[in-house]
């Protein structure tokens, strides 16, 4: 039996993430022309190109893009391993790359890092904050925590806890704009939109009817926060997490409204490569988070200055 080559592998995932045959051999300590022949040998064996070669520039093939996937993972579950083999006689080190929203990262997740970061002084944390979704594989993320619906992938997830979502409007913008008691009633209304949630806005009401709302309105932002000046200053209606809208609800610049039509459930999950080998910091972080990050999310389906909040999940 022929073993797969493995080196051959690993040079093509780096070649594959610098997009350069230079800045592979740079990164991995090898010569340009020793990547070259890894990359052409692996290229034989499989008898198909994986690189659009030309003189300004390189770029995966079509067969070569999911095979990119395939040696990123090969490289990662043996790092995993020999990390795990250092780690079973050692205390956490090294470091452990996180994503987040923005929002909810720099509210609920930067203050436990800096709490992790104290208990574990050998270990470091990159930090990555974005409403945008990364793709965990292949930046090279450790930890993705992520809010919302998750969609099938060789992920590994695990659900963390609900998520409450609040229709809030400022008292001033329904005074003068009515309080819709009815979900439908929302289409008549100016509407403050999340660019991450797309399509209509669902409800669902006491007696299980659902309603379908396409939001209207003059702003629409890709991050919640940015949503809020525009709403205390009376300009529309939004649906927002409680981690971002619940200090104005206490204070009463908002006040949550349609207190019995239920958006769809969200929960914050928190996703990682597939491969079930992680080092040591990495389960470390991973056993934190899953402890700690069920407080703000419980804070969060709490009711503010008297207004119920939708718990989901």
């Amino acid at each position: 039996m022929r073993l797969p080559d493995l080196e051959a592998w690993a040079i093509f995932a780096a070649v594959a993430d610098h997009q350069s045959f230079s800045g592979a051999a740079d990164a991995i300590g090898l010569s340009k022309a020793t990547v070259s022949k890894a990359v052409s040998r692996l290229e034989q064996q499989l008898g198909q190109s994986l690189f659009h070669r030309t003189s300004r520039r390189l770029a995966l093939t079509e067969a070569g893009k999911p095979l990119a996937d395939h040696a990123r993972r090969m490289v990662g579950e043996a790092r995993a391993a020999e990390e795990a083999a250092r780690d079973a006689a050692s205390a956490p080190q090294g470091t452990v790359r996180v994503a987040a929203p923005m929002s909810f990262g720099v509210a609920n997740v930067a203050p436990l890092v800096a709490e992790f970061l104290t208990r574990h002084p050998a270990v470091d944390i990159d930090l990555h904050l974005s409403d945008a979704r990364v793709d965990i594989v292949a930046e090279g993320f450790d930890i993705a925590l992520r809010i919302g619906e998750l969609a099938d992938s060789s992920l590994r997830g695990r659900r963390l806890c609900g998520i409450a979502t609040h229709i809030v409007a400022a008292p001033a913008y329904l005074a003068a704009a009515g309080q819709p008691g009815h979900a439908a009633e929302l289409s008549h209304h100016r509407m403050l939109r999340y660019a991450n949630i797309l399509g209509p806005w669902r409800f669902r009401g006491p007696d299980g009817q659902e309603v379908a709302v396409r939001p209207d309105g003059p702003l629409n932002a890709n991050s919640g926060d940015a949503l809020v000046p525009a709403l205390v200053a009376g300009l529309g209606i939004a649906a927002l997490p409680g981690f971002i809208v619940g200090p104005h609800l206490q204070s009463g610049a908002l006040v949550a409204i349609l207190p019995d039509w239920t958006p769809p459930p969200v929960s914050l999950h928190l996703l990682t490569p597939p491969s079930p080998l992680r080092p040591a910091r990495v389960e470390a972080l991973i056993a934190f988070f899953a402890e700690r990050l069920r407080d703000p999310c419980a804070e969060a389906l709490k009711t503010h200055a008297g207004q119920p909040a939708f718990a989901h999940g």
